[in-house]
């Protein structure tokens, strides 16, 4: 609180609004970051309140997400879009709360109000600028998190003497094939034993997994590969290369 009063004084003539001393804070002020961070816990308790529809303490996960959610936004603000800071935070507040809830099942049919119209001047209704804003720092989020799962599961892939260029290569050609593969994987990583010796050996246990499915030890051979790989994105935390299974096999 001390910083952020001693910032504002400095100016004397002009008070500097939330807006500018963001642009300090992108130019690597860590220390009004936290500052601001601070001041504003109770602007973020209440947003991620005005989602979970209770009161919300900071030792709760959804503050935690509505906090980063905040600190995202004060980094990633573009005051040329025109809107103020607080209602673009809002939103990208709202918005991540909402997603984690969803994600982990906690609450139903939970949305979001992109009008935020209880909260006076500051949250009145978006203009179509400010929330193509928005939809421009989640389609940038959402494609870093992309990038870094892919280079998380490159990296894993690399345990195994594996990479992409080999998967796009030798994966089955076929749909009917491809499916195939999918179910064995998804023996493999219901068994404890043969996952268990896929991730120790680094090599599937071909003559174990041809006993508990339905096709020939040469077409589990021919497609060893492609097994490894979608055994390893269902048992690991990729979020995205899971989506692509979705609607091909229950997992």
């Amino acid at each position: 609180m001390l910083n952020v009063v001693l910032f504002l004084l400095a100016k004397q003539k002009k008070k500097q609004t939330l807006e500018e001393i963001a642009i300090h804070i992108q130019n690597g002020d860590q220390q009004l970051l936290n500052e601001v961070l601070e001041d504003y816990k109770p602007f973020i308790k209440k947003t991620v309140s005005s989602v979970c529809k209770r009161f919300i303490y900071e030792s709760d996960d959804e503050f935690s997400i509505g906090l980063i959610a905040f600190h995202d936004a004060i980094l990633k603000y573009n005051q040329q879009r025109g809107a103020s800071i607080i209602s673009f935070s809002e939103v990208i507040i709202k918005r991540k709360v909402i997603d984690y809830i969803r994600k982990n099942g906690r609450y139903q049919d939970v949305s979001i109000d992109i009008s935020l119209g209880d909260e006076g001047e500051e949250s009145s209704n978006l203009t179509i600028d400010q929330i193509v804003s928005v939809e421009e720092f989640e389609k940038q989020e959402e494609a870093n998190k992309r990038r870094e799962e892919i280079l998380s599961f490159q990296e894993q892939l690399a345990h195994f003497k594996l990479s992409f260029h080999e998967l796009v290569e030798q994966s089955p050609k076929h749909e009917d094939a491809r499916l195939n593969a999918i179910e064995i994987a998804n023996k493999v990583v219901s068994s404890k034993e043969i996952l268990d010796y896929l991730i120790e050996k680094k090599r599937l246990p071909i003559k174990k997994l041809e006993k508990q499915v339905n096709v020939s030890r040469k077409t589990i051979e021919r497609n060893r590969k492609y097994i490894i790989a979608i055994s390893l994105i269902l048992i690991g935390d990729y979020i995205y290369l899971r989506d692509y299974l979705k609607g091909r096999l229950e997992i």
